[in-house]
């Protein structure tokens, strides 16, 4: 039987009770032996609820005892950790966003490379059974030729700047964040609509932080991106909304029916006139549980995750591409090779 994956939780905050959830249908193949915070007690909190896992409050610690790192740290410090990781020769699955700034990704990438380690991005809803089949289906054209994407998140975030345990304290400054609501949450759909429908060629952003006001820059946003032969793809997403029926939706509009999957409801249906069929249903489904089973796959085997660190640079620079002509009233030009801003909050 080959030996398990050890592997340290660094950052203990709000998501990581989310990130032990992740860790049921692995312990077969992995250990996790440390948790990592700067508040001890934060870390305590985390090592209870595992067998066998000690707390830390400085990641450089347990690197000896460890062969990868899950992060859930903020944004900013997301280099740093991740290189110094590397270069101890571990594996590295990163929380979303990859980094702040454009530099701070490819430094990560490079010591990845150079170490011949895994550095793999945790976008988990591209592990998702319904955003896995909606790929299958417009790949092979099942409904036709899509035309339009669009996908919501609404949700209610708030925290307070002055709260020492809460995501607040450092989110609300942009630098840190590394942009708003679209750059910290939106990734994750940036991602998922290229994804599904290439590169785009132009795009524009409009954003504000109207009733999220503890967000320095928006805490609603909205994108609209053009990709090649006249496909347009969409994304809403706000932290501020007091009620929702759309919740986590997707709309794909195609030449001969609509593919929606509505996430919190757990069902993936077709519309085809004032015809309604269910493809799929799944109310159970945990995709960081997969996500952390294929970084182990990508650990074992060596294979490039899915969610690799480059394809999500490319991501990142769309959004950045974006606040960028949001800034200066124009449209931005999304295309490859197109120039890059001059610097980001992280520069």
């Amino acid at each position: 039987m080959a030996r398990k994956t050890r592997l340290a939780l660094i950052g203990c905050g709000g998501i990581s009770k989310s990130h032990v959830s992740r860790f049921e249908k692995c312990t077969d193949r992995l250990d996790v032996v440390a948790a990592v915070d700067v508040r001890l007690e934060k870390a305590k909190g985390v090592a209870d609820l595992l067998p066998n896992c000690r707390a830390a409050t400085d990641f450089h610690d347990v690197l000896d005892d460890v062969d990868a790192v899950l992060l859930a740290l903020p944004h900013y410090i997301h280099r740093d950790v991740s290189v110094d990781c590397l270069n101890a020769g571990k594996h590295v699955l990163v929380e979303k966003p990859l980094a702040n700034s454009r530099q701070e990704c490819l430094d990560m990438m490079d010591a990845a490379k150079r170490n011949n380690r895994t550095l793999m991005v945790a976008y988990c809803m591209r592990y998702h059974p319904f955003v896995l089949k909606i790929k299958e289906l417009l790949d092979n054209k099942t409904y036709g030729e899509v035309f339009q994407a669009s996908i919501w998140t609404e949700q209610l975030t708030f925290f307070k700047k002055d709260d020492p345990n809460r995501f607040g304290i450092w989110a609300h400054d942009a630098r840190k964040l590394g942009g708003g609501q679209l750059f910290s949450h939106g990734c994750h759909y940036i991602d998922l609509l290229m994804w599904y429908l290439g590169r785009p060629i132009s795009g524009v952003h409009m954003g504000s932080n109207r009733c999220v006001e503890w967000m320095e820059m928006e805490g609603t946003s909205n994108v609209t991106l053009m990709f090649p032969n006249g496909v347009m793809g969409y994304h809403f997403g706000t932290w501020g909304a007091r009620g929702t029926r759309l919740n986590y939706s997707y709309h794909f509009h195609c030449s001969e029916a609509m593919i929606e999957a509505d996430i919190v409801g757990g069902k993936l249906y077709v519309h085809k006139g004032s015809n309604c069929e269910v493809l799929m249903q799944d109310l159970q489904c945990k995709p960081m549980e997969r996500e952390m089973a294929h970084f182990l796959d990508c650990i074992e085997t060596g294979q490039e995750p899915i969610t690799n660190a480059a394809d999500s640079l490319k991501g990142l620079e769309v959004i950045w591409k974006l606040y960028e002509a949001e800034r200066t009233g124009t449209i931005a030009d999304l295309r490859e090779g197109s120039p890059m801003p001059d610097s980001s909050f992280a520069d």
